[in-house]
């Protein structure tokens, strides 16, 4: 991994760099400036909004990044939403453009995937948004590609916007490949700005793209800088949904990139929230250019506000902004509000719509899934592992306290499935080693007491559990992982593919140890109510089971 610049302290990691024949020092978090006998101005001024990872959320979002209550929103408790986005990129964008400013609206990628407006409009609903608030340009995230290349042509058909994704390699013949551009010039301020952009290779297993394929990004980037170059282009920004960390390899590797305008990773790059990467982080590329990358979070909670100035040669020499957070004090623009609320009838219609048929109750009872093993936490558990298992992921954890009902014996709907798992959780996967799992059993059993919600319901692996141990004196003991048909001993040393909730990978009810010991960490965006309605459907008539995870 390369070490981005770090302006903050000492000679050694306060880099001076050599751009055209200029010396450039980083000056503080998130900017820089260039000194040269010949720079005399400022440069080509070029403002850039962005946001990356809205994932569906149309509505204004809680501070779960779930849909937003009634109260909650009479309150001003809420964030981000369309109408709320619209309010504030066109807000900054005609302040800007009354100063003069050029100024270009980007996407980062993952409109799709994450409510109930994407499993109803399949993506169209978002794109009409996107035109409604006025962007310039996206780039496809992996998620586009939950529904197959056949249904994203179709979403992507309404966007009166480019799709630029130079690296996705679509069949000449297939509907997509008139939409999915492979870079974009664009003339803003009197200047030829060029815009590429990547999408993970790992959508082949974390989506449905097939026949579409995924070229190296570095590989794609290094062609296709060098092509923008021969054209004059010197300017290049790139849209990038690969995720923080390897957009800070492309800085490094690719020589001639300006900007990198990240998401996937739903990192929140931010100079006045605390423990975050700086916005701009700098990484020096070959040539010794520093190039700025930015990225704003995720859901809508945040938009990107970035001023670049540019040199004769496409260098940047100057990056300040930072990212905005969308609460109550943006208002929602009413347009686009009204056009949410009129979407949003029929998804009530669809709540009412019959999923499956279960031939027994499941008991998802508070008293239950809080102290020991439930039918529900069995049931969540093993969906979420059934979502995953292609990845090979072999293990699943879960809270009790994210279970909020039972569901009767009969015909189920989504607004029943909607009410078990009413939090908007998504799934999100990760690896961990045997002994951070143990810890994690060990912290979620030690509330039995006061019925905390942390209470773990697993799938993949069982475990001995005695309340009357002392907590934090070894209440779980025992514990199993599944090989094939056999169940062995958990090894310390291990590393184990793990499926867990957002909420808790992120620290959430005190499972600190998944943050601080998990690696390749993905939060697939699909909410956990979605896999557990696939799941009952797909098992029909479902019946659930106790079948001794949890010994007591």
């Amino acid at each position: 991994m390369p070490k981005p610049l770090d302006p903050a302290t000492g000679l050694n990691r306060r880099r001076f760099l050599t751009v055209a024949g200029a010396s450039m020092v980083l000056t503080g978090a998130g900017s820089f400036a260039m000194t040269s006998a010949r720079a005399d101005t400022a440069g080509f001024r070029l403002n850039i909004l962005h946001i990356n990872d809205m994932h569906s959320r149309l509505q204004e979002i809680s501070g779960s990044d779930a849909t937003c209550s009634p109260t909650a929103s009479e309150e001003g408790g809420c964030f981000g939403g369309a109408a709320r986005l619209a309010t504030a990129i066109r807000d900054r964008r005609a302040a800007l453009e009354a100063d003069g400013a050029p100024v270009l609206t980007l996407d980062a990628g993952d409109q799709a995937q994450g409510t109930l407006f994407f499993t109803t409009y399949r993506g169209k609903a978002e794109i009409e948004m996107m035109n409604m608030i006025g962007f310039d340009a996206m780039t496809l995230g992996n998620h586009e590609f939950n529904n197959g290349p056949d249904s994203l042509a179709d979403m992507l058909a309404v966007a009166e916007f480019p799709i630029v994704a130079g690296n996705v390699r679509v069949p000449e013949d297939h509907a997509l490949a008139e939409h999915v551009r492979d870079h974009l010039i664009v003339e803003v301020g009197g200047e030829r700005v060029g815009v590429l952009g990547v999408t993970t290779p790992d959508t082949v297993f974390l989506s449905s793209p097939a026949p579409v394929t995924f070229d190296d990004e570095i590989a794609h980037l290094t062609d296709a800088v060098s092509r923008l170059q021969a054209e004059g282009v010197g300017k290049i920004i790139l849209l990038s949904h690969v995720g923080f960390n390897r957009d800070q390899e492309i800085a490094a590797a690719v020589d001639g990139l300006s900007l990198i305008i990240g998401g996937h990773s739903h990192t929140l790059l931010s100079n006045t929230v605390e423990d975050t990467p700086d916005y701009a982080t700098m990484v020096e590329s070959p040539s010794g250019r520093a190039v700025p990358i930015v990225q704003a979070y995720a859901f809508s909670r945040y938009l990107g506000d970035l001023e670049l100035h540019f040199d004769e040669a496409g260098a940047v020499i100057s990056a300040t902004g930072d990212t905005v957070l969308l609460d109550a004090s943006f208002a929602e623009a009413e347009d686009v509000a009204a056009r949410v609320e009129e979407l949003a009838g029929p998804i009530e219609e669809m709540i009412r719509t019959p999923v499956t048929e279960i031939a027994a109750p499941i008991d998802g009872s508070r008293e239950n899934c809080r102290a020991r093993e439930c039918e529900m936490g069995n049931t969540v558990t093993d969906a979420m592992l059934a979502e995953v298992a292609p990845q090979g992921i072999t293990i699943a954890l879960g809270n009790g306290g994210g279970l909020r009902a039972s569901l009767e014996a009969g015909t189920v709907t989504l607004g029943d499935v909607l009410t078990v798992l009413p939090f908007q959780n998504t799934l999100y996967t990760l690896q961990l080693p045997g002994a951070a799992i143990v810890a994690a059993l060990e912290h979620g059993v030690n509330g039995i007491e006061d019925g905390a919600g942390r209470f773990p319901q697993v799938a993949g692996l069982r475990f001995a559990l005695d309340p009357s141990v002392a907590p934090n004196e070894g209440r779980v003991s025992n514990v199993e992982v599944r090989e094939g048909d056999a169940w062995v001993p958990i090894d310390p040393n291990a590393i184990y593919g793990v499926v867990t909730n957002d909420f808790m990978a992120a620290g959430g009810d005190g499972y600190g140890m998944l943050a601080a010991e998990g690696t390749d960490g993905y939060d697939t965006a699909i909410d956990l109510a979605e896999v557990l309605a696939r799941y009952l459907s797909e098992n029909e008539p479902f019946a659930p089971v106790l079948d001794g995870r949890i010994l007591q």
